[in-house]
C-alpha cells in the first residue's frame, strides 16, 4: 500500500480512521445510554435554515456530536487547518437547535511540550467555544474518555 501525504500511517485512508473514531464514541455513549445514530442530520441556521448532518445524534435524547480523530503532525506542529475545523464546528454547534447536548470529541493525542491536541485547543480557541458544548478526550489505546471542557465544577 503506497502512503498518501498527510494520510495517517497503517491506515487505508482518513476516512477510514474517522468511521472507526466515529463507531468508537457512538459505542462509547451507549454505553453511557445514550442511542445515537450516525449522520444525523438537524436544521441549522441564524435565519435561514439548513439540514446539516452532524457524525452522530438522536432527536429523542436531544443529542448532537461531532467527531474528530486528529493528532499533531509528525514534526509536532499545530496542525492548523484541522484546527480551523473544529473552529467551524463550532459555528455548526452555535447555529444548532439550541435545546439539544452538544458534544464534541477528538481524539487523545498528546504532545511531550504542547499536551492534548483537546486541550490545547480548548486553551487557544475557548473564546469561539458556544455555552454549552462539550470537550471530551478519547483515548483510544486505554479505551477511556474524558471531558475536558467545561471543566467539571
Amino acid at each position: 500500500m503506497q502512503q498518501k501525504p498527510n494520510q495517517r500511517l497503517d491506515s487505508v485512508s482518513n476516512s477510514h480512521v474517522g468511521k472507526d473514531f466515529e463507531l468508537t464514541v457512538q459505542n462509547f455513549f451507549a454505553g453511557q445510554g445514550l442511542h445515537l445514530k450516525r449522520g444525523h442530520a438537524v436544521e441549522v441556521g441564524l435565519r435561514k435554515k439548513k439540514l446539516h448532518a452532524f457524525d452522530l445524534g438522536c432527536d429523542q435524547q436531544k443529542v448532537l456530536v461531532e467527531c474528530k480523530a486528529y493528532r499533531w503532525t509528525a514534526g509536532g506542529n499545530d496542525p492548523s487547518a484541522k484546527m480551523t475545523t473544529l473552529n467551524q464546528e463550532m459555528l455548526y454547534f452555535l447555529v444548532a437547535p439550541e435545546d439539544y447536548r452538544k458534544i464534541l470529541c477528538i481524539e487523545k493525542s498528546v504532545h511531550p511540550r504542547k499536551g492534548s491536541l483537546g486541550r490545547h485547543y480548548v486553551r487557544l480557541k475557548s473564546h469561539l467555544i458556544p455555552d454549552g458544548v462539550e470537550f471530551w478526550e478519547f483515548d483510544l489505546e486505554a479505551e477511556t474518555a474524558e471531558k475536558i471542557y467545561p471543566e467539571s465544577e
